[in-house]
């Protein structure tokens, strides 16, 4: 039996000195620190960045449209054969009848040409159109960027709150393992004066072994989730970090205002597909365009006795008037198409209404309940911390068994993980009511 005692007591010690050394060399952070290290570091929004950096680069592309276009060319062409034209015989012979022709080549075999194109657009609504819509594909893509932020403050929260729940534990399973050590020691006393059985001293030792297994399985389940909290504030897996103790539990006020993210997206997208629809019916205006050309046409021959090789100017301007009169009812089709998207996503903005006044008043009464349940709970714990010493201290006087005191021990653990889950449960209940309502930046205040 002393083999089997100093066995768990060596085990408790090398936990015990595992959490010591683990406590020494992790940086503790807070939440408020977990989330601008996320905000940061967190790769989700760093992409998303890089999505709002794509919108704003479009919009120039689209807007890049207004500015005149200015192209180069160069070509030349040799002709091995040079192209046929029919001529009216009467044009070699005056006195050839009508409907006769004879083939004639033109040209030289070297042709060389090199110009400089301008073209710029006048009036084109749809042009405008679409500008006006990337703008609001970049308001878009800014209230996607605060969806990712609210993800990854959600995300840091919620495994923050499953960090310091577990660490709670650990330290009230190490009160529970201390507390089961001093009854050990007194049992064996109790035992070696023979005012006890060995199966209590067996009972007490069997205790002391779930406890410490116990420990054990939730080092590994907060190693899981510290590893979690890493990968979304962005830093290495190999860093040893820790969370706060001390839960921060304090009534949180109403959240009054509804600031759905969710619902501001859909909004956007009805914007945005109201403005498409409006750049397809656009489509059927006419467009007035600036366009001119100024260059050079060489003209080459090779042969004996007249080589030569002379280059002419070209130049010309113009204003082009472009009308769509038919375009086989496509733009039609197109229209339609983008009306029933349009209708859609009203329905889904009203479909969202509904869903989020729905669970907001869900989260709301299970905020309201575990608040209740978190000050039934704490008082649970403190009636069962006095129950569990008045039957020990009976139990050292030889008026309770060793019955009531293991019945008031476990008592105590369950009201002691009850009273931590009320308070993880009230949290969560919070900062679920804050997702829904869109008001996050309270969390960290």
């Amino acid at each position: 039996m002393k083999l089997v005692n100093t066995h768990m007591l060596k085990m408790f010690l090398a936990i015990l000195f595992m959490l010591l050394l683990n406590s020494i060399h992790a940086q503790t952070y807070s939440l408020q620190q977990c989330i601008d290290t996320a905000l940061v570091n967190n790769k989700k929004l760093q992409i998303s960045k890089n999505n709002q950096q794509i919108s704003e680069q479009k919009r120039k592309e689209v807007q890049a449209n207004l500015y005149p276009k200015v192209d180069v060319n160069g070509e030349y062409k040799y002709f091995t054969d040079l192209p046929y034209q029919l001529m009216p015989l009467s044009t070699f012979n005056p006195q050839s009848p009508e409907g006769q022709f004879k083939e004639a080549q033109f040209g030289v075999p070297h042709n060389i040409n090199a110009n400089l194109q301008v073209s710029m657009p006048l009036y084109n609504p749809q042009l405008y159109t679409n500008i006006s819509a990337t703008k609001m594909a970049i308001e878009m893509s800014s209230l996607q960027h605060k969806k990712t932020e609210e993800e990854v403050f959600f995300e840091v929260s919620n495994l923050y709150y499953n960090a310091q729940i577990l660490q709670n534990q650990l330290a009230f399973i190490d009160s529970n393992i201390n507390n089961n050590k001093v009854l050990l020691k007194n049992m064996q006393l109790l035992h070696s004066l023979l005012l006890a059985k060995q199966t209590d001293v067996t009972k007490i030792e069997l205790q002391l072994q779930q406890l410490i297994t116990q420990h054990e399985l939730l080092l590994s389940k907060q190693e899981q989730v510290l590893n979690a909290l890493k990968i979304i504030m962005g830093i290495a897996l190999e860093s040893n970090i820790n969370v706060e103790q001390q839960i921060i539990f304090e009534t949180q006020p109403e959240q009054t205002s509804l600031n759905n993210i969710d619902i501001a997206l859909v909004q956007q997208k009805t914007k945005l597909l109201d403005m498409e629809l409006k750049s397809i019916k656009r489509s059927r205006l006419p467009t007035l365009a600036l366009f001119g050309m100024y260059g050079t046409t060489g003209f080459g021959y090779d042969q004996q006795p007249n080589d030569f090789l002379n280059f002419y100017p070209i130049s010309f301007a113009g204003i082009k008037l472009q009308y769509p009169l038919f375009h086989g009812f496509s733009t039609q089709r197109k229209i339609n198409q983008k009306k029933l998207e349009l209708d859609n996503a009203n329905l889904q903005l009203e479909m969202l209404n509904d869903q989020t006044n729905m669970q907001t008043l869900n989260a709301r009464q299970q905020k309201s309940i575990t608040q209740k349940t978190v000050k039934n709970t704490k008082k649970q714990v403190e009636l069962a911390l006095k129950v569990y010493q008045q039957i020990l201290l009976q139990q050292k006087q030889g008026t309770a068994n060793l019955t009531e005191v293991l019945m008031a021990d476990n008592t105590l653990r369950d009201a002691q993980q009850q009273y931590l889950s009320a308070i993880i449960s009230y949290l969560k209940a919070d900062l679920e009511l804050k997702k829904i309502t869109g008001n996050f930046k309270s969390i960290t205040n």
